[in-house]
């Protein structure tokens, strides 16, 4: 079953924009993942930061030689299905009691230890004692007051806060302490940012350490962080927002997301493209073959009519009618030559066996040549004019080389008006010698210069076919002035004509 290109092509694009459209969702989906990730690694930095915080705290007041208990208990509330913390802090006494409880004991001068006074101690003691409780049900432990928690994470969190609520007694908060540890923590995750940190009671700003020179934009994200008992006491920090980091840090995934992107698109285009350059060879091949059989037949008719003619009609007898049809026969036969001639070319010129047979040429006397045998048989008015240094001499293959300049002189008399006038010019240039061809022809439009000396390419007409051609002349003379290590070019305005360049190197 054969599909028609356009659904292919169709297909194909649609295929490569699902795919960039997952792409996209996986990018985002990513991003989305990393923004979480990040926000989390803020609030367990400001956990850590808050809960070092503490413990420097705890350690000034032991080397001050103050001294006192903190008792907390936090658990769960069957009837207000609420976390509930509780803390009491006593100094200069020491009395923990009770299976779910956090004990942090500073231990100063003459503090009493298995019975023994210790002088001179300066440590911080902290003691974490937890109960265990085994049910089935709720049902079973009914007249149980209070639930242990069962989240590690957010008991670990509900002992913080209680005691915070101790040691604040003991000493206030230092915030720059606890901004100078919260910046390494941040900068250990890779948030290395500016930032602003205040700490908030009752929606009041108590204190305020930022980095210097941070002003906040109306961009800025704010983090809070409750550190005590009442959810009014928080910490909160401001940054700005995390998008560009995290796209600095999924910039490798990108990238190469990018990249991928771009190979398969390049390979779709390309497929697309060859695809389509190989329906248009198609159809050019298919009017390669309409139009050769008809150049193929015309020669031979045009033989076969004046052979008919000498045989049925007694032209023969007259020595100037049969002169006249025995030249017509053999310029046809010629033009038929010269057409099977150059499709051989073409099927030959990629082969490695296929040799041009080099000579130094004379150039002028070939180009006269040449002109005198195009100005016979037109039926147009047709004026070519010669201009060529003297004794210039080429290394070129005289066949081929001849059939080059036939082409294009062949050309500029199709493609003209009811009267042509053709100018053939060869001069000495630097590494070589140029030849050029122009004419003041109906020219060509210049987004179809680019194709015309691709094989089996004939420059659209529409529904006018009065000139016929079959679209090699061009692709063989460039193929061959190729094989002579040249170039060739064109120049052309619609109206104005067209001037074809060959340039062919000297002989090494």
């Amino acid at each position: 079953m054969k599909f028609p290109s356009r659904h292919i092509v169709i297909l194909l694009i649609l295929s490569l924009a699902a795919l960039f459209g997952y792409q996209i969702y996986w990018l985002s989906g990513l991003y989305r993942s990393s923004i979480k990730s990040k926000e989390a690694e803020i609030n367990l930095a400001l956990q850590k930061a808050d809960y070092a915080e503490m413990m420097e705290r705890l350690r000034e007041v032991s080397a001050s030689g103050r001294h006192g208990t903190i008792d907390l208990d936090t658990g769960w509330s069957r009837d207000s299905l609420s976390s509930q913390v509780s803390a009491s802090t006593n100094l200069f006494g020491i009395n923990v009691e009770g299976s779910k409880s956090v004990s942090v004991s500073v231990l100063g001068e003459n503090e009493r230890n298995h019975g023994k006074n210790v002088e001179g101690s300066k440590s911080v003691s902290v003691s974490v004692t937890t109960s265990t409780v085994q049910q089935d049900s709720v049902s079973d432990k009914e007249d149980a007051g209070v639930y242990l928690i069962s989240d590690s994470q957010e008991h670990t969190g509900y002992y913080q806060r209680g005691m915070h609520a101790g040691v604040d007694v003991l000493a206030k908060v230092n915030m720059h302490k606890l901004d100078s540890l919260l910046t390494m923590m941040l900068a250990d995750n890779g948030l290395n940012v500016p930032h602003r940190l205040q700490m908030l009671s009752d929606s009041t700003t108590t204190a305020a350490v930022s980095t210097p020179g941070y002003k906040p934009s109306g961009r800025a994200r704010n983090y809070a962080y409750v550190y005590g008992i009442t959810p009014g006491d928080i910490y909160e920090l401001t940054l700005e927002p995390l998008s560009g980091l995290v796209f600095r840090e999924m910039s490798g995934v990108i990238a190469a997301s990018l990249i991928l992107f771009l190979l398969l698109a390049f390979s779709f285009w390309f497929l697309i493209h060859a695809m389509l350059k190989q329906k248009s060879l198609e159809e050019m091949k298919s009017d390669f073959t309409n139009n050769i059989t008809h150049e193929l037949k015309t020669p031979v008719a045009v033989a076969y009519a004046a052979n008919d003619a000498l045989l049925n009609f007694e032209a023969g007898n007259d020595p100037e009618k049969r002169r006249e049809y025995l030249e017509i026969s053999q310029s046809q036969l010629k033009k038929l030559e010269g057409m099977i001639e150059q499709i051989l070319s073409m099927s030959m010129e990629s082969r490695k066996t296929f040799e041009l047979r080099k000579e130094d040429i004379e150039l002028k006397p070939l180009l006269q040549n040449l002109a005198d045998q195009h100005r016979l048989p037109t039926e147009k008015s047709c004026e070519i004019h010669i201009e060529s240094e003297d004794a210039l001499v080429i290394h070129a293959d005289r066949f081929h080389f001849g059939n080059v300049i036939s082409n294009l002189i062949d050309n500029a008399i199709k493609y003209s008006g009811p009267s042509v006038h053709i100018v053939i010019k060869a001069k000495t240039v630097p590494g070589g010698v140029e030849i050029s061809v122009k004419d003041d022809g109906i020219g060509i439009a210049p987004d179809k210069q680019k194709h015309i000396f691709e094989k089996f390419y004939r420059v659209p007409t529409g529904d006018i076919h009065d000139v016929k051609g079959y679209g090699l002349g061009l692709y063989y003379a460039k193929t061959m002035v190729e094989k002579h290590g040249g170039t060739i070019s064109v120049s052309s305005a619609q109206g104005k004509g067209s001037e074809f360049r060959i340039f062919i190197p000297m002989a090494s």
